[in-house]
């Protein structure tokens, strides 16, 4: 919820506000003659969707792929047969 400040009020202590937005993340309409006519408030933060495929690009590519699919199946397998004993498991 904003807190409604008079323009006047926000001009005689303007660097008091632009810090409580910056640090608290608080939020101000500000009022004129009784009228809402601005909104003081932090920006958002994060990354805009535009940016996501540039992130995607920037990420490490997996090149052996295939070699891990095919330890996985080797794995699939192994454990199919019963070869695969936990070593974990109490006797």
């Amino acid at each position: 919820m904003s807190e409604t400040l008079t323009v006047t009020e926000v001009v005689r202590h303007f660097a008091d506000y632009v810090n409580r937005v910056a640090y608290r993340r608080e939020s101000f309409v500000l009022l004129r003659g009784n009228r809402p006519v601005a909104e003081l408030r932090p920006l958002p933060t994060g990354r805009r969707l535009a940016e996501l495929p540039g992130l995607l690009a920037a990420l490490p590519r997996l090149d052996d792929a295939g070699d891990f699919a095919a330890d996985l199946e080797t794995v699939r397998s192994e454990i199919a047969r019963g070869k695969l004993v936990d070593p974990w498991l109490s006797s």
